[in-house]
C-alpha cells in the first residue's frame, strides 16, 4: 500500500505598501492647497509605495511644497518636512511659515490696434481706457498664479465677445521680485481687425417659412460684431418651439473664401498670367469687410403628441394629453386636454409666427369646468393676444369674450357673459430664471369690462404680485411673497368667476385647501372683490442642492376691506434643486382651520 503526500502551494504575497500619515501645519488657504496637489498626499495608501519611495518623497517634498505656495503668492516660505519613525503608522510631519506673500507692483497693459474710426461719433468708439481700467489683479493685490491666468482671460474675453473677435495676447509677462515682494506685470494684447455683422443667411430650414427667423433677427447689417447679440438671437429662435437646435455666428469662412477667390481673380484688362490684384491689408487698424450673419437650424417634426399622469395638492389626480402641430396655414397649434379632480380644460391656441417689431399675437379657445369648494363653474371662452417684450420686462394686451354658467349649492344656475381687455406686464431682475437665489420678479394686470358690449355687468379690475429674493449668506435665504387685487362694479353677479378673488393652496396661503380662503355663501366658498396674501421663508441649503425651509403665510379674500381678516398658516419644507427647476415640499398648519396639510409645488411660478 502506497501513501501519496501533496505539498500545499503557499498563496501569494500581496504587498499592501508601507502605510503612513501626513500632518500639515500651514494656513488655511495652503493646507488645503498641499492636500490637494503634495505628492506625500496623493500616493498615501498606494500598494505600491515602500520605504525607499517614503523616504525619497520626503526629500523631495521641500522644494515641491515651495513651488505649490508661491503659486499662492508666496515666494520665500519656510519649509519644514520630517518622518517620524518611532510610531506606527509612521507620520510625516509638515510645516509652512508662508511669510509675507508677493503683491503685484507695477502693470503695464499694452494695447495695439484699437484705432478710432473716423466714420463713428465719439460715444461710439472703443473705450480703451475701460478697457485697461478693468483690469481685475490691481496694484497691490496678493500675487496668485490662478489670478494672473483668470485677469488674462478676463480682459481677452471682454475684447473678443465685442467688435474684435479675432483679438489676441502678443505676451503677457510677470517679473517676480522676491526679496522686494513685488511682482510687475506686462500683457500686450492685439486687437486684430474690426468687424460688423452682415446679411443674413439661413441654413437647415426646410418646412417653416423664413420669416420664423428672419422676423426675431434684431441685429441690423453694420452693426459691430457681438456675441451677446448672437447669443440673445439664439435664445429668441430656440424658444419659438420650431427647432431642435439653433446655432447662430458670424461667418467668418464666407469672408475668407471671398477673399482667396478674389486673389485669384486677374485685374481686369490684364493679360493671362498677371497677378491679382492685392487684397486690402487687414491689419490691426483695418476693418475686415461685413461678416454674414449665420443661422443654422435643424427643425422640429412638425407634429408631437404627449400624455402625462400627475397629482396636485391643488386639484387631485391629473391625465393630461397635448397635441402640437408647427405648421397649420402658416400658424403653429398648441392644445390641450387636463383632466384633473377638481377642474377639467380643453384649449387650443394659433400662434402667428412674430413679427418684425417683435409682437407675438395668438388667438385661441377654451372650455373649462371647476368644482371647488362648493363652487362649480363652466367657462367657455375666445381669446386674442398681442405679446411683446423680453424675458426680463413681458407685455401682453388680451381681449376674450366668455360665457360662464355658474352653480353655488343649493341655489339656481347663474349664466353670464363679459368682453374684459386686460393690459399685464411683468419685470424680471433675478439672477437666474430657471432657479433665482437674488433679486425679485412683479406682475401687475389691469382691465376690465367697460363697455356694455356682450358684457351682463360692466366691472374694472387690478392685481399684483411680487417675489423677492434676498441672499443671505452662500447657505441660506429669505423668500418674501405678496400679492393685493381689488375690483369695482355695482353688482358682483354677472362678473366672471374667474374674475374675482380666493385664496389659499400651494402658491397661495399654505395650510388652507385651494381656493378656501373667500365669501362664505352657505356652505360653499366664492370669490370676493379683494385679496391680500404675504408669506415670508426662511431656506437653509446643508447641501448645494438639497435644503429645508421654515416659513409663514397669512392673507385672505373678501367682499370689503374689513372682511379681510387673515388667516395665518405656517409650517416646514424641504427644497431640492432639480434639473427642471426648485421642487418644493411643505407641510403646513392652517391655524383657523386647525389641520394640517401637504402642499407640493414645483418651478418658479411668474
Amino acid at each position: 500500500m502506497q501513501a501519496e503526500t501533496q505539498a500545499e502551494t503557499p498563496a501569494p504575497v500581496v504587498s499592501t505598501g508601507i502605510k503612513y500619515e501626513v500632518n500639515i501645519d500651514a494656513p488655511k488657504e495652503l493646507e488645503e492647497l498641499l492636500e490637494k496637489n503634495l505628492d506625500l498626499m496623493r500616493f498615501r495608501g498606494n500598494i505600491r509605495m515602500d520605504r525607499d519611495q517614503l523616504f525619497r518623497l520626503v526629500r523631495t517634498s521641500p522644494e515641491q511644497i515651495r513651488t505649490l505656495v508661491a503659486t499662492a503668492g508666496y515666494y520665500a516660505p519656510e519649509v519644514s518636512v520630517k518622518l517620524d519613525r518611532n510610531v506606527t503608522p509612521l507620520v510625516v510631519q509638515v510645516k509652512v511659515v508662508p511669510g509675507e506673500p508677493v503683491r503685484v507692483g507695477e502693470v503695464e497693459i499694452v494695447l495695439q490696434g484699437f484705432s478710432p474710426n473716423p466714420d463713428q461719433r465719439a460715444s461710439n468708439q472703443f473705450n480703451a481706457d475701460a478697457l485697461k481700467a478693468s483690469w481685475p489683479l490691481k496694484r497691490g493685490a496678493v500675487f496668485r498664479q490662478d489670478d494672473w491666468e483668470a485677469s488674462k482671460r478676463a480682459i481677452l474675453r471682454q475684447v473678443v465677445q465685442t467688435r474684435y473677435p479675432r483679438a489676441q495676447l502678443l505676451e503677457s509677462q510677470a517679473t517676480v521680485d522676491p526679496e522686494a515682494r513685488q511682482a510687475n506685470l506686462r500683457v500686450v494684447l492685439d486687437s486684430g481687425p474690426e468687424l460688423r455683422f452682415g446679411e443674413l443667411r439661413i441654413e437647415g430650414l426646410k418646412r417653416y417659412p423664413a420669416s420664423v427667423i428672419a422676423n426675431l433677427n434684431q441685429i441690423e447689417p453694420g452693426d459691430y460684431y457681438s456675441e451677446a447679440a448672437l447669443q440673445s438671437y439664439q435664445s429668441r429662435l430656440q424658444d419659438t418651439g420650431y427647432f431642435s437646435s439653433v446655432e447662430v455666428s458670424a461667418d467668418m469662412s464666407a469672408i475668407l473664401n471671398e477673399q482667396l477667390e478674389a486673389a485669384a481673380t486677374p485685374a481686369p484688362g490684364a493679360e493671362p498670367g498677371t497677378p491679382a490684384v492685392p487684397l486690402p491689408r487687414s491689419d490691426n487698424a483695418a476693418t475686415m469687410a461685413p461678416l454674414p450673419l449665420l443661422v443654422r437650424v435643424t427643425e422640429n417634426k412638425r407634429k408631437n403628441v404627449s400624455a402625462g399622469l400627475g397629482y396636485s395638492t391643488n386639484t387631485g389626480n391629473r391625465a393630461s394629453l397635448t397635441y402640437d402641430d408647427l405648421a397649420i396655414f402658416g400658424l403653429r397649434l398648441k392644445s390641450a386636454l387636463t383632466l384633473e379632480t377638481k377642474r377639467q380644460t380643453a384649449r387650443g391656441d394659433f400662434y402667428f409666427p412674430v413679427t418684425s417689431d417683435g409682437y407675438n399675437h395668438s388667438i385661441g379657445a377654451s372650455y373649462e369646468r371647476s368644482d371647488i369648494e362648493g363652487e362649480t363653474t363652466a367657462v367657455s371662452s375666445i381669446a386674442a393676444k398681442r405679446a411683446w417684450g423680453t424675458p426680463l420686462l413681458e407685455r401682453s394686451l388680451s381681449l376674450e369674450l366668455l360665457s360662464e354658467t355658474k352653480t353655488v349649492q343649493g341655489q339656481p344656475s347663474v349664466t353670464s357673459k363679459s368682453l374684459p381687455l386686460t393690459y399685464a406686464v411683468t419685470w424680471r431682475k433675478v439672477d437666474n430664471l430657471l432657479m433665482p437665489t437674488k433679486g425679485y420678479a412683479l406682475n401687475a394686470q389691469v382691465g376690465g369690462a367697460l363697455l356694455p358690449i356682450l358684457t351682463d355687468e360692466a366691472f374694472v379690475r387690478a392685481y399684483t404680485r411680487g417675489i423677492f429674493y434676498l441672499p443671505l449668506n452662500t447657505t441660506s435665504n429669505i423668500i418674501l411673497r405678496g400679492e393685493v387685487g381689488g375690483l369695482g362694479s355695482r353688482d358682483k353677479v354677472g362678473v366672471p368667476a374667474v374674475y374675482l378673488f380666493r385664496a389659499g393652496g400651494d402658491q397661495s396661503v399654505r395650510g388652507y385647501a385651494y381656493q378656501e380662503l373667500g365669501v362664505k355663501q352657505g356652505e360653499a366658498t366664492v370669490g370676493g372683490r379683494y385679496l391680500a396674501t404675504a408669506s415670508a421663508e426662511y431656506q437653509y441649503w446643508f447641501k448645494p442642492q438639497y435644503g429645508a425651509a421654515v416659513f409663514y403665510d397669512a392673507g385672505n379674500a373678501g367682499d370689503s376691506f374689513s372682511a379681510l381678516h387673515p388667516k395665518s398658516g405656517y409650517g416646514v419644507g424641504a427644497r431640492w434643486k432639480s434639473p427642471v427647476g426648485p421642487i418644493n415640499v411643505d407641510v403646513a398648519y392652517g391655524h383657523a382651520v386647525q389641520k394640517y396639510r401637504l402642499h407640493f409645488s414645483l418651478g418658479f411660478t411668474f
